[in-house]
């Protein structure tokens, strides 16, 4: 059986995974914003036409974001594993918009690349978190019943996300 952090691994891939897909549209299509990659790169001294780096970086800020929030999914507020994820990938942007940005020299909430890349980054981000939370909210699921199936045990139901 996964522990509540493999599971937000696991979560954490497939919503890197599909923010990726995204971003590769917006880098290669409309390229209406920065793309993330393209700002951890430039924030990780590589140049943004060159974003190898601030891509294995955006892959590994997933699986991170998906860990902990495994860890703190059962304390966030709402009722939903989808809006869960939304309040902490939200919260993930909020923190990184504050410090890590400044830090990395793009200005506060990444505006030195401007008010659209800032919107993109909340929407990816909302994006992330719903699927963050989808994913981890089925193995949770998932979870409970096959150990319900395989001991025969009773599951108290706390909420489904105290696995």
């Amino acid at each position: 059986m996964m522990s509540r952090v493999q599971k937000g691994l696991v979560a954490g891939l497939a919503a890197t995974v599909v923010v990726s897909i995204i971003e590769a549209i917006n880098m290669t299509v409309g390229h209406w914003a920065v793309a993330f990659p393209q700002l951890l790169a430039v924030m990780l001294q590589q140049p943004a036409d060159q974003p190898a780096i601030g891509w294995a970086a955006h892959v590994v800020a997933g699986l991170g974001l998906g860990a902990l929030f495994g860890v703190l999914c059962p304390r966030l507020p709402t009722d939903t594993a989808e809006s869960k994820g939304i309040v902490f990938a939200v919260g993930a942007f909020i923190l990184m918009g504050l410090v890590i940005a400044p830090i990395g020299g793009a200005g506060l909430f990444f505006m030195k690349a401007g008010f659209g890349t800032l919107a993109w980054m909340i929407a990816s981000h909302a994006i992330f978190g719903i699927v963050l939370g989808n994913v981890y909210g089925r193995l949770v699921g998932r979870g409970r019943e096959a150990q319900h199936m395989i001991h025969g045990n009773h599951i108290h139901r706390h909420g489904p996300y105290h696995a």
